[in-house]
């Protein structure tokens, strides 16, 4: 199964939180909605179902040197893990560097297995840096990183 890369984050009375995620799908067009498999164990799901919504903010192929340092997210300033961010239009931090991102309110939590779905509905949208071509071949894919990359999967 080939898997596009985002950095899941969420903002909740001052507590940041960011997590690579790579099982995001769209669901429906109206209304707009996506849905994302968050590990139950990580950080960012207690704050976003907490927050009641997320970011995913969308890797691009020049993002190779940042996939998976968020383990575990630090804040410092307006920087996560050295990495800077603004609020998005629903306090989601939406990462500098990110191509585009996609702002959601959660309208439903399937818990099944150790990754529970996350059914958000797009409530902002944002194109940062527009693509060239196909704007679905602009996203980092976990096999442009290298052979030895997997999750853990």
């Amino acid at each position: 199964i080939p898997y596009d890369i985002y950095v899941m984050t969420a903002e909740r009375g001052g507590k940041i939180a960011a997590a690579t995620v790579t099982w995001v799908t769209q669901t429906a067009f109206a209304p707009p909605l996506v849905a994302v498999g968050v590990k139950t164990e990580f950080q960012p799901y207690d704050i976003a179902k907490e927050a009641g919504g997320f970011a995913l903010n969308m890797l691009g192929k020049d993002s190779k040197g940042v996939f998976g340092f968020f383990k575990p997210a630090t804040v410092e300033g307006d920087k996560v893990s050295g990495e800077p961010f603004h609020a998005g239009s629903t306090g989601a931090p939406i990462l500098d560097y990110a191509i585009a991102s996609v702002e959601c309110q959660i309208v439903e939590i399937v818990k099944q297995g150790d990754h529970h779905i996350f059914v958000g509905e797009v409530v902002d949208a944002n194109v940062t840096k527009q693509p060239e071509g196909r704007a679905d071949e602009a996203i980092l894919e976990m096999k442009e990183l290298g052979d030895n990359v997997f999750y853990r999967g």
